[in-house]
């Protein structure tokens, strides 16, 4: 029997996916495993009736897996949150039947708590984005290993040379040759890697100006004074598009920087910042508060003002950034909204 109004639930896995098919009046029209392949998705649903809409959770490859879902069966797919869905369970046993289910139904009562799908440009961004940051990780932390060895061995760099990282220093680096066998070719494997790694970095910058060329809004964002290319580009890749915010504070929400309430009863209190948004958008938002606080008139006067109030310098930082990015929601909307919008 074809049935019209369907809701259907996708368990995404690379190898399979649990499809579940549920009508209107919640009644179950089928539950099966298909191939990884929109095909045979498209296939199994149809042969049960019209579709409403279709709910995935979203993880590493679902993204690209809803796009293309969306744009051969025209059918309306969205994305949800998996942390949310999570705690919605209220059940220790997890399956894929059950949780495919549970996608479906929470898309057929309107409850599902959904995530943005990003264009495929902005995705692909976001793994560049990324990538550059993994690059910068690795660099800091193979520095720190190169420093462990000159403590270990008690070096130090001649007067002359300010930083081991100068070109001065770096020759130097590359002069030592007085460690045991297995310390030294340790040693120069770890410069070794940070050459590379460093190319690399610069390779992944290269590659954001050349987005920042095309894109209007990274372009307006790099008008900012205090906001550099890995910061546009960060907010870019992340936030995607700022008109599907309602207002500021939502969008610092999503940020990652506003304070977690902790709250029962007659006890009113904060746990820090709460534990949301992408890390290295946040991370890069955090040093833009640190560059308007010392620099910034406006906002160093708030800084004081908050520090008088017994504030600690972390949390002055992310209320800074914070009433940083309210006032840039706005301008940059109306940008958008005027009719220079982005890809």
């Amino acid at each position: 029997m074809r049935v019209t109004g369907l809701s259907v639930g996708i368990d995404y896995h690379q190898a399979s996916l649990r499809v579940t098919i549920l009508g209107a009046d919640g009644k179950g029209y089928g539950s099966r495993d298909v191939s990884n392949s929109v095909e045979s998705v498209m296939e199994y649903v149809l042969s049960h009736g019209l579709v409403k809409g279709v709910a995935i959770e979203a993880c590493n490859g679902s993204a690209h897996f809803a796009d293309e879902l969306r744009r051969k069966s025209g059918w309306l797919v969205d994305l949800c949150h998996p942390g949310y869905v999570q705690r919605m369970r209220h059940n220790p046993d997890k399956t894929d039947a059950s949780d495919s289910w549970l996608l479906a139904d929470l898309h057929r009562v309107g409850y599902l708590p959904k995530v943005w799908l990003a264009p495929e440009e902005l995705r692909d961004l976001r793994t560049l984005v990324r990538h550059r940051a993994r690059c910068t990780a690795e660099v800091r932390d193979t520095k720190l290993r190169i420093r462990s060895i000159l403590r270990r061995e008690r070096l130090k760099a001649p007067p002359e040379i300010r930083s081991v990282w100068s070109k001065k220093g770096r020759a130097w680096l590359y002069s030592l040759k007085s460690f045991l066998p297995e310390t030294q070719w340790i040693f120069e494997d770890l410069l070794e890697q940070l050459r590379s790694t460093e190319q690399r970095e610069g390779a992944s910058i290269k590659r954001l100006q050349a987005f920042a060329e095309r894109d209007p809004l990274v372009k307006r964002l790099l008008e900012v004074k205090g906001v550099g290319i890995l910061t546009a580009t960060a907010l870019r890749a992340e936030v995607g598009t700022f008109t599907r915010f309602n207002h500021g504070k939502e969008l610092c929400r999503f940020c990652g920087l506003t304070p977690r309430n902790a709250s029962s009863g007659q006890r009113q209190a904060d746990s820090g910042m709460i534990k949301a948004g992408n890390r290295v958008l946040r991370t890069s938002l955090i040093q833009v508060g640190h560059l308007l606080t010392r620099f910034n008139p406006d906002y160093h006067k708030y800084a004081q003002q908050l520090l008088e109030r017994g504030k600690s310098k972390c949390v002055i930082v992310a209320a800074v950034a914070n009433r940083w990015l309210r006032k840039m929601f706005y301008e940059l909307k109306n940008f958008e909204l005027s009719g220079e919008k982005a890809c």
